[in-house]
């Protein structure tokens, strides 16, 4: 397993258990977050399933990325913010704003031709300025119909009860991936790896959401079923404690 991503490993099962009032507590000076960066183009919109699978991907992109290791440049303010929460703040870029993230540190990911970028956290007060000039709301997609999951990638499943917008649904399906990740032993990591961390997006039935969600056992959750949780602290858009997303690797007949 991964040591960088031990953090999120040793909360996951507590953090699941946790009440409600407390997932949702910090101190204002000391936000940490993760941008994503979501190429949102006036004229040609992208699909929002691709959308999101480049989100995902792309935070664990900047995750795993060997600058984040002991001595890299990035492995200071990755470390710094995987020791608290992993929170992300979805912004949406057309243009030349769009170009000017691409010179900030991060990784970008294009599915399908949607783009997403996924920069290195830091400090929310800091934010640079391309960052902090941009939108956070005001962008949707309208939902499409991707059709079948394909097998051979992790399936991440957004709550069916629960609208997101597409920038919350973007933060969300990025700490899924995280999340899955550390969970995984080595070889599976590899074999993401070599995917450039792909997955599937899709909205599950209520019944099979129902069937899957593991927040009562969430280590039964992964044992038998091969599923993660995210349940969101509750600062935008949803409650406190809500489930948003599940994670399944695949390889399992569940």
């Amino acid at each position: 397993m991964n040591p960088l991503l031990e953090p999120l490993r040793s909360r996951y099962a507590s953090w699941l258990g946790l009440p409600a009032e407390d997932t949702s507590d910090e101190h204002p000076d000391e936000v940490r977050a993760m941008p994503v960066i979501l190429r949102i183009e006036r004229a040609e919109p992208p699909g929002r399933t691709a959308l999101l699978e480049a989100a995902a991907a792309a935070a664990l992109a900047v995750c795993l990325d060997e600058r984040v290791q002991p001595g890299g440049e990035w492995a200071e303010p990755v470390h710094a913010w995987l020791d608290n929460r992993i929170r992300k703040v979805a912004r949406r870029a057309r243009g030349a704003h769009w170009q000017a993230v691409l010179d900030l540190p991060g990784s970008t990911i294009e599915v399908d031709g949607a783009q997403a970028r996924a920069l290195v956290p830091g400090l929310v007060k800091e934010a640079p300025k391309e960052v902090s000039r941009l939108q956070i709301s005001g962008s949707e997609l309208p939902a499409d119909t991707p059709g079948p999951a394909p097998a051979d990638v992790p399936l991440l499943m957004l709550n069916p009860d629960v609208p997101m917008t597409v920038g919350k649904a973007s933060a969300q399906v990025g700490h899924a991936t995280m999340i899955l990740a550390a969970l995984l032993p080595d070889d599976e990591l590899a074999a993401w790896a070599a995917k450039d961390y792909r997955v599937a997006v899709r909205t599950p039935s209520p019944a099979r959401w129902k069937e899957l969600c593991p927040v009562e056992d969430p280590e039964a959750g992964w044992r038998d079923n091969r599923v993660i949780a995210v349940r969101d602290a509750g600062f935008t858009e949803v409650d406190p404690g809500t489930i948003t997303v599940l994670a399944q690797q695949p390889g399992t007949s569940a």
